[in-house]
């Protein structure tokens, strides 16, 4: 079965990224990390805003009480919408080379980011990368700790499945894995469950009510891809661009999957051919998404 996939705002993201909707407000919401903005968006309405940054923006979760919580480049910070930044964590002061990257409410309350190396200079031209340095951590309760030893280049996707697995990936090694929690909250027994899938390398993702976990696949992928918890693929989505980041459910019944998409270090000559780059994307995959989680320590 073909689905149809149409583009729900021209955004023109430099990086979407951070996918999430509010069934509150029945409002998507998603940041420009490179744009250095959040924005948000009411399918049903049209109605855009956005919200601009003096630094990259690279996470947001929805909060319990209304606000949100915001991943900057070295920070976490409490926010309400359209007033000011409130900062509640450093994030590895120790490591003046790495950012930030994917930041997601966890089932707990709990807020996760990782990081990596930074890649971004500060007029938004990419930096090469050279090391693996990112890390995983929780933030609750007002404190910050690491969550592993392990180290990832590049942190993206952060999953909860119904037996309680974290399912995270490592955008550098093509590769999405699966690790227990112990009674502490820190990870361990470490699984490969995807790897090498030919189409681009993976980037955000979202879970359905089946528990499946769709995986936008970034860097030329071109596509979103739906896959069990033990890494069976059951389906590939094509789409109208070539880098999505990030996807979330949303519509009154959850049964829209939106797509973010990034135009990063593309030509000039590349966008005038491909003018859906950076776009957001809607599709009705037949499947219904889990309402989101929400920060509440």
């Amino acid at each position: 079965m073909k689905i149809e996939v149409d583009v729900a705002f021209a955004a023109e993201n430099v990086v979407g990224e951070s996918a999430v909707w509010d069934e509150r407000q029945n409002k998507l919401c998603w940041v420009d990390i490179v744009g250095k903005s959040i924005h948000r968006l009411c399918p049903s309405t049209g109605n855009h805003e956005k919200w601009s940054f003096p630094d990259l923006v690279t996470s947001i979760g929805l909060r319990n009480d209304g606000g949100a919580i915001i991943g900057l480049r070295k920070s976490i910070a409490l926010w309400e919408f359209g007033g000011e930044l409130r900062h509640v964590a450093e994030v590895e002061p120790e490591v003046p080379g790495n950012r930030l990257n994917e930041g997601v409410v966890a089932p707990d309350g709990a807020f996760w980011v990782g990081t990596m190396q930074d890649n971004i200079a500060a007029d938004g031209t990419p930096i090469a990368m050279s090391a693996k340095t990112g890390r995983l951590y929780r933030y609750a309760l007002g404190k910050l700790r690491p969550v592993s030893e392990d180290r990832f280049g590049i942190t993206n996707t952060l999953i909860w499945t119904d037996g309680g697995r974290l399912i995270t990936a490592d955008t550098e090694d093509n590769a999405i894995y699966s690790y227990a929690l112990d009674a502490n909250g820190l990870l361990n027994d470490r699984q490969t469950v995807l790897s090498g899938f030919e189409r681009g390398s993976p980037d955000g993702s979202c879970v359905d009510a089946e528990g499946f976990i769709w995986n936008c696949r970034v860097a030329g992928g071109g596509c979103v891809i739906r896959f069990a918890p033990n890494g069976r693929i059951d389906r590939v989505v094509d789409l109208p661009c070539s880098w999505p980041t990030s996807c979330a459910f949303g519509g009154p019944q959850l049964e829209t999957l939106f797509v973010t998409s990034a135009r990063f270090t593309m030509s000039d000559e590349h966008l005038a051919q491909n003018p859906h780059e950076g776009a957001i994307f809607a599709l009705r995959p037949g499947t219904f998404g889990q309402t989101v989680n929400r920060f509440s320590q």
